[in-house]
């Protein structure tokens, strides 16, 4: 199996991204499904992802979450970010995508996507930048061309977007 590149701290091929993709379970989130007592699921975040999400949108990257669940809380995170686009219980995400790189006029060349998992993998072949995050399956790291120090829901998110901010200007760093 070929073993995406661990993700640099800046790559010329960043520079040109204009909107940034994430999946969200395992991604934005460590995986896991926490259960309360009262039988809701609880979301946990991190807040470093957030900081490097605000990071992106400073330096112009458009944001754009896309997920198969379909959660309030999902919705809630998108809004506190203020995420330029929450596309959540997406069956067919290379359909969405391309619906909405059709609107907003970019192309799939100017599009990173960070992933985990095999209903990822129609988007993640599109995409000019293929990234995954550590804990990814497989089938994933073997068609991603990076990978995230950091493990989904620890950081991962933030890792991408302090490459892509280094990247985008040598004069801008992270927030």
């Amino acid at each position: 199996m070929k073993m995406p590149s661990p993700l640099p701290k800046s790559h010329p091929d960043f520079a040109h991204v204009r909107l940034l993709c994430t999946d969200v379970d395992g991604v934005l989130t460590d995986g896991s499904l926490y259960y309360g007592a009262d039988g809701n699921i609880i979301t946990r975040f991190q807040v470093l992802d957030g900081h490097g999400l605000k990071s992106v949108q400073a330096a112009g990257i458009l944001t754009c979450f896309v997920t198969m669940s379909d959660t309030d809380q999902i919705r809630r995170r998108a809004a506190d970010l203020r995420i330029d686009y929450c596309l959540s219980g997406i069956r067919d995400k290379v359909a969405a995508i391309s619906a909405l790189l059709k609107d907003l006029g970019i192309d799939w060349s100017e599009t990173v996507h960070i992933a985990d998992d095999v209903n990822d993998i129609g988007l993640l072949q599109k995409v000019a930048l293929p990234v995954c995050v550590p804990n990814a399956v497989d089938e994933v790291q073997a068609i991603c061309r990076y990978v995230t120090h950091r493990a989904g829901g620890n950081g991962a998110v933030r890792d991408l977007c302090d490459a892509l901010v280094a990247s985008r200007s040598p004069d801008m760093t992270p927030l």
